[in-house]
């Protein structure tokens, strides 16, 4: 059990019509854990993922943060998106504002910072996702992976206390993969508590301190790299990684 849960789902369900994608989920992410959550596709690890950050609405069950129920919706809900960030596949970044505007501009409708003030906490986190020099550029002009690197900043921003990444590199280029999952693996160093749904195993080795393996919407393994790795337990997980270790 987590020391100290920073993140907790309690019987957690989701129905999309008749499919059942989330089936009493049961997961406690401690403070400054990385959880690395891998699966088949259709396995509900997305769903699950939106669902912290209440982009999906549960059905039963209990999602915490910081021993917090989620709030339904209207401020609340705003400052829950800021306090748990989110970075997606796509990168949803405003294509007629600059770099530095994109990543300073939830600091100042949320956290209310004067505009000085974001855009120097702005430019140090470009600096820290090696983006310094293109703090004035359109994303237009940036490549994939740099654009995927000023969401990161743009989430970290808001001085959240948690992280969620859906897929944060799967529509890149291979040659992008790399700058993006180094930026993570900087974060999971420094402390941040973060929750990635990824298929980078290299990433869910090296960087996670728990690998959550999900299928058909239950969590059937939550163990250390290590161990699922080198000794999966069920034939759901086994059956998973002869597939993608072959390649």
């Amino acid at each position: 059990m987590a020391v100290d849960p920073l993140i907790e789902l309690r019987d957690v369900n989701k129905h999309f019509g008749e499919l059942h994608v989330l089936q009493d989920i049961n997961l406690t992410v401690g403070r400054g854990e990385v959880v690395v959550v891998i699966g088949p596709s259709g396995s509900g690890k997305s769903t699950l993922c939106r669902a912290v950050n209440r982009l999906e609405a549960i059905e039963s069950g209990a999602i915490l943060i910081d021993g917090r129920p989620l709030p339904e919706e209207g401020k609340g809900l705003a400052q829950l998106r800021a306090e748990v960030g989110m970075v997606f596949q796509s990168f949803n970044l405003f294509a007629h504002k600059t770099v530095l505007a994109n990543v300073s501009l939830a600091q100042i409708k949320v956290r209310k910072r004067k505009k000085e003030e974001a855009d120097r906490r702005s430019r140090e986190l470009l600096e820290r996702v090696g983006l310094a020099a293109h703090a004035d550029k359109f994303p237009a002009q940036l490549s994939g992976g740099q654009q995927q690197r000023v969401a990161i900043a743009r989430a970290l921003a808001m001085d959240p206390k948690a992280l969620l990444f859906d897929e944060p590199t799967s529509a890149l280029d291979p040659e992008m993969i790399n700058e993006v999952l180094e930026v993570m693996q900087q974060l999971a160093r420094d402390g941040m508590t973060m929750v990635v749904v990824t298929h980078e195993m290299g990433f869910a080795r090296s960087a996670a301190n728990r690998v959550v393996f999900m299928a058909d919407g239950r969590v059937v393994e939550d163990r250390t790299p290590e161990d699922f790795f080198t000794a999966p337990e069920s034939d759901r997980a086994k059956d998973f990684l002869s597939k993608i270790l072959k390649h």
